[in-house]
């Protein structure tokens, strides 16, 4: 074993967006190796059938309204504390241009991308600064670079990575590391059907593209970078499939 795989089984965490994708895959992970994790999301059976599979503990909760996040974060202090925290919850609605925008559209990804990140973090932070924890915060590389129909899900992710960069300057006094895993494009079950609202059009995200990335792939960056030794912070990671060199170069085959 090196020094990048801690495998110890003290260590815990708790993990937004846990009931699908990348928030699924990276509660399995570090279930597989020993953490305790607090399984977060708000749909309730999901979560406890996450648990079943891995042991992970099911708490049910939207962490865009307050008293959700405050009860969410007195049964992790119940049951013992976490001094990791994964902010994966959140996600994207539309894609409108700015002319057609859809008011509950935007205010859905500022409530889940932002306020959900801000609030949760915000509830755990003197916890965090005890344990000289980690923070990740997942947000995208549609943070780097806007695109047409995008306006609402960049403007979400550019203010949660701009929030990461300032938390990161705020608590590094504290111990605590802060890190942003910025994906470019992944396939999951759930996040392009979410945005575009059918089955054809959420396939029509990925044809053609050989080898998009998984939630799998993310979430093992993600637990890569929390089992790092506590003086390596790992800032920002930018990761993208290989056909895709930026936001706007895509290699689709003729299939």
């Amino acid at each position: 074993m090196t020094i990048w795989e801690n495998t110890s089984s003290n260590r815990s965490a708790v993990v937004t967006g846990a009931s699908s994708g990348i928030g699924q895959a990276t509660v399995h992970l570090l279930r597989e190796q020993g953490w305790t994790v607090f399984a977060v999301a708000r749909r309730a059976q999901r979560l406890e059938q996450l648990a079943e599979q891995t042991g992970a503990i099911a708490i049910p909760a939207d962490v865009s309204i307050q008293s959700e996040v405050d009860a969410l974060v007195a049964r992790v202090a119940q049951l013992g504390g976490a001094d990791t925290l994964i902010n994966v919850a959140g996600g994207a609605r539309g894609t409108e241009y700015w002319a057609d925008a859809v008011d509950e559209n935007w205010e859905f990804m500022w409530q889940s991308n932002v306020m959900g990140t801000m609030r949760l973090t915000r509830a755990l932070l003197p916890a965090l600064r005890e344990a000289h924890g980690t923070i990740v915060n997942l947000t995208s590389t549609a943070a780097l670079a806007s695109y047409e129909g995008g306006s609402g899900y960049n403007a979400a992710k550019a203010a949660q990575s701009a929030m990461s960069q300032a938390l990161r300057l705020e608590e590094v006094e504290h111990g605590i590391r802060v890190i942003e895993v910025l994906p470019g494009l992944v396939q999951t079950e759930e996040f392009a059907l979410r945005r575009l609202g059918s089955q054809e059009a959420a396939d029509s995200v990925y044809a053609g593209v050989e080898n998009p990335l998984t939630a799998q792939d993310v979430a093992e960056v993600i637990r890569f970078a929390v089992n790092a030794p506590a003086h390596v912070n790992l800032d920002q990671i930018v990761i993208r499939p290989q056909a895709q060199a930026a936001n706007h170069k895509l290699i689709r085959t003729n299939s």
